[in-house]
């Protein structure tokens, strides 16, 4: 076999290895994104049943807008319904941001980066809606008693509130800690998988 020849195969050989080694690399990259997606699939799809709940709670809210009769109780029900018809699709919206970032399409660093901003913003969005989910819980009190009993609880006098109120604020405490604790874990877990490609 002459020089020419070896040469010759060994290019060849050279050029199928690095065919081999560019598939792997897509295989590798593919399998990540997949991997990247399905971290935020479940939440997101707890999310979308939430958001439809929210705004067929809106819209009961909405109609029944008449009925809340007193200025209080009218900025409750306004709140209620403002709140259910704008939070659940922010929250929805930072999440398919997070779960729409294209792995392979970008550089390392574009991609890390791109990903930060995403979690930031979804992590923000989690704090935001903590905060107004306990405002939330004290409008929609006054207004699901008198939609339900058509009962003004300012009025009443009834001090059973004095009970359920702080009773509900803890449960909502309680749920809020572990969903934020949820979608961090979630976030890292995917930052992680990124991070894996750089090395």
């Amino acid at each position: 076999m002459e020089i020419e020849e070896m040469q010759t195969l060994w290019n060849e050989l050279s050029a199928k290895v690095k065919k081999q080694n560019t598939l792997t690399d897509q295989l590798i990259l593919t399998m990540t994104q997949e991997r990247y997606k399905n971290r935020f699939q479940k939440i997101k799809t707890y999310e979308t049943i939430a958001t439809f709940i929210a705004a067929a709670l809106a819209i009961a809210v909405l109609l029944n807008m008449g009925k809340l009769n007193t200025w209080y109780l009218l900025g409750c029900g306004i709140f209620t319904a403002a709140h259910l018809l704008i939070l659940p699709p922010l929250v929805l919206s930072s999440l398919n941001k997070i779960k729409n970032i294209s792995i392979g399409n970008k550089n390392y660093k574009e991609t890390i980066m791109a990903f930060a901003k995403a979690k930031q913003w979804l992590l923000f969005v989690q704090r935001l809606a903590i905060f107004l989910n306990f405002i939330l819980m004290l409008a929609i009190i006054p207004v699901a008693v008198k939609l339900i009993n058509n009962k003004d609880i300012f009025e009443t006098g009834s001090t059973i509130w004095l009970w359920i109120i702080p009773l509900i604020v803890l449960i909502l405490f309680s749920f809020s800690a572990w969903g934020y604790k949820w979608y961090q874990h979630n976030a890292n877990a995917a930052e992680l998988l990124i991070k894996e490609l750089d090395n």
